[in-house]
């Protein structure tokens, strides 16, 4: 088990963990006064941060140009469609067929500017502007809209300043909200028509219900409506109410009756995953005590219930959230950016150097594995940014060069596996050799993969690394700095 003197700590695909951990807000802010809406006390600021580690130009500019390749092969076969099919040269819609909303436009939109693509970011934002519409007769799901939609939208505003940005964002989410005011215990259902406000789907994983508080906090802040906020906490506590007596929370639940529909505590994993993240996120963004104070609950829970280390390497096994006892050993890749490590760097490097022996034995990391034997559940690989994303996090903390070597490895077998005349492409086995290759690019490749390794190697002049901070889906909402 782990040593009881490691803490535990958060962010999922998010943010710098000790800077942002630590509490800054930048200096970003829109137009509109946040008097309107109640700010508790925040966490205290730290002392200024120490100059980051020095920049790498020439391995920024190889990362930014293979952004800039995947980004021409969505304008190419699938402009103002959801996602390209980068292999045949078609596309297709995430959330609802004959019903694009350009996802990978709205999701790319803070990567162009954070990487100075400044014609590209007057093209999304045009777009937008002209033909984003959300009266839409088709259901939604609450979850992806929050953290890509929403958030990318919030991020295109705090990035361009456009009010229009915001304007579609407000509409987006009040649109979303009867999926958290018509249900009886808070918990958010899991569709909603966007055009009608009916609601379906009251089955859902807790990161569904509980990863809408940092989307929503910020448009709170914005529009001095705070509506949106409270809506999200209450989904958050309703969930925080049902842990068992152990501090530990199963996967499902049914919003409607309240009643948990199984027993599998999964941990740092999916479905659960960005749950705990979004907690501290509350505390970091928004000096929300409370929120703090659950994920040091759970934290606790964690490092007491699950974490263990087999072969020298740290995981966290499934257990029975109301016993404790071994479900499986079964690990997401999706995990390692999720680790919920709220002030121990120690706990941080040594999950993600259980990650790297993956990287290391497989090249391109599995879905999922057998961490018990390092052997392969899931053998796909869908562009997923988690290990990027933590060498990031890791390297602006540490300054430790081994976090910009490891990312340089991910980067080169990303681009030797993942990348094909049309963009780059998911792959089916990361086994067999060669790599068989699948034909499609999730929007969220344009948000999250390119611009973790990017902020990794660049030290742009558009991202505060000391008081910045990125949502679950790789969206800067706090930290964007105006160009020079």
């Amino acid at each position: 088990m782990l040593d009881e003197s490691l803490s535990l700590r958060t962010t999922r695909r998010r943010m710098l963990y000790a800077l942002a951990a630590a509490g800054g807000l930048s200096a970003c802010r829109g137009p509109a006064a946040r008097a309107a809406v109640p700010q508790p006390a925040r966490p205290p600021r730290p002392p200024a941060a120490a100059p980051g580690p020095r920049p790498d130009p020439a391995k920024a500019r190889e990362i930014r140009a293979e952004f800039v390749h995947a980004w021409e092969g969505y304008k190419r076969f699938a402009w103002g469609h959801d996602e390209v099919l980068p292999v045949s040269g078609g596309h297709g819609e995430f959330f609802a067929r004959g019903h694009p909303v350009g996802l990978s436009i709205v999701e790319a939109l803070d990567t162009h500017y954070v990487m100075e693509l400044d014609d590209e970011v007057e093209l999304c934002t045009g777009w937008i502007t002209e033909h984003l519409d959300f009266d839409i007769d088709a259901d939604f799901q609450v979850f992806e809209t929050t953290i890509r939609l929403v958030g990318g939208l919030l991020a295109g505003y705090l990035a361009t300043g456009r009010k229009r940005l915001l304007d579609r964002c407000t509409d987006l989410a009040d649109r979303l909200l009867p999926a958290f005011t018509r249900s009886p215990t808070g918990m958010p259902y899991r569709h909603v028509n966007l055009r009608t406000g009916r609601v379906s789907g009251t089955t859902l994983p807790v990161a569904e219900i509980g990863t809408h508080l940092l989307e929503f906090g910020v448009l709170s802040e914005l529009t001095g409506d705070g509506r949106y906020r409270r809506a999200a906490k209450r989904a958050v506590r309703a969930v925080v109410q049902r842990r068992s007596s152990l501090d530990l929370l199963a996967t499902t639940l049914d919003v409607e009756s309240g009643q948990w529909t199984d027993r599998q505590g999964s941990a740092v994993d999916p479905p659960v995953d960005s749950f705990y993240e979004y907690l501290w996120g509350a505390w970091v963004m928004f000096g929300d005590e409370e929120c703090r104070d659950w994920f040091r609950m759970f934290a606790t829970a964690l490092r007491r219930h699950q974490a263990e280390r087999v072969g020298g390497l740290l995981w966290f096994k499934h257990v029975d959230f109301r016993t404790g006892a071994l479900l499986n050993r079964r690990q997401s890749s999706l995990a390692v950016a999720i680790l919920p490590v709220g002030g121990d760097n120690a706990l941080a490097a040594d999950y993600y150097r259980s990650w790297t022996a993956v990287l290391d034995k497989y090249a391109v990391i599995p879905e999922a594995i057998d961490y018990g034997r390092l052997t392969v559940l899931d053998a796909r690989n869908q562009l997923r940014p988690e290990y990027a994303n933590c060498a990031f996090q890791l390297y602006w903390q540490t300054g430790d060069p081994y976090y910009r070597t490891t990312a340089w490895r991910y980067f080169e077998n990303l681009r030797k596996h993942h990348r094909v005349p049309g963009g780059y492409t998911v792959v089916t086995d990361v086994t067999r050799r060669p790599m068989p290759r699948g034909d499609h690019c999730p929007a969220y490749v344009f948000a999250e993969n390119f611009k973790w390794l990017y902020l990794t190697f660049s030290d742009t002049p558009r991202f505060d690394y000391a008081r910045g901070y990125l949502s679950t889906e790789g969206k800067v909402l706090r930290g964007l700095r105006p160009p020079a």
